[in-house]
């Protein structure tokens, strides 16, 4: 029971914070983050009608997804893309969110099966431009966006970013607004761009503030993880 107490107060959270923050009722999406979690964690979650999942590690995941045989459970790949996985996230998953590479996304594309529907993807930005996160910076998401539209087997469908853990409120909201400005800059030209994929347990709240429809959430979810 404790998964689905657990999801009844984040989505309590998300309508909470749609409502005080002036968001369409509904209008944030709950992946649910089950790297790490064991197919049963999975299955309850899924009985309490969750959907939408993200995963960080291939194999793993697709052992999980060749398992889970619920309908319509929607797979998020959330972790760093490496070339020699590429072909596994176009045959199994609905969406990559972490595409900054144009090898990567080439790659996804020759991979993703015709009998498939074209693979949600976004594309990871790195708000802050550290070192150590990958992502592009802000100033090359729009010439990236116009190389992807030779790709027909991808649907650029937004942005994602994993900024900095900030502690107070009002730093995380600075994180994610430049985020949100620039997916409205560029939904001008591109009307397609729908998604902001923004927000953890920890900032949320800030992130639905900003503009978020897809909020990546493990912890408050499944509890503390074993690794």
């Amino acid at each position: 029971m404790k998964i689905a107490n657990n999801l009844t107060q984040i989505r309590n959270k998300i309508s909470a914070a749609e409502k005080q923050f002036g968001r369409e009722e509904n209008s944030v999406c709950l992946i649910a983050v089950s790297k790490t979690r064991k197919i049963n964690e999975i299955i309850m979650a899924i009985n309490e009608n969750q959907r939408h999942f993200g995963e960080n590690y291939c194999q793993e995941a697709i052992e999980k997804i060749k398992a889970i045989t619920q309908p319509n459970v929607i797979w998020h790949f959330i972790g760093p893309i490496q070339s020699n996985k590429t072909k596994q996230i176009a045959h199994y998953f609905d969406w990559a969110h972490t595409v900054d590479r144009i090898k990567i996304a080439r790659r996804l594309d020759e991979m993703r099966p015709d009998n498939m529907a074209p693979l949600n993807i976004c594309i990871q930005v790195n708000t802050n431009d550290e070192a150590t996160k990958s992502g592009l910076s802000i100033n090359e998401v729009e010439d990236f966006i116009n190389e992807l539209k030779h790709f027909k087997r991808l649907k650029v469908r937004g942005l994602m970013s994993l900024p900095k853990i900030k502690s107070s409120f009002e730093e995380q909201r600075n994180s994610f607004s430049s985020l949100k400005k620039l997916l409205h800059e560029l939904g001008a030209d591109n009307p397609e761009l729908d998604t902001l994929s923004i927000g953890t347990t920890q900032d949320m709240e800030a992130a639905i503030a900003e503009g978020a429809t897809c909020v990546r959430i493990g912890t408050a979810v499944f509890g503390p993880r074993d690794r």
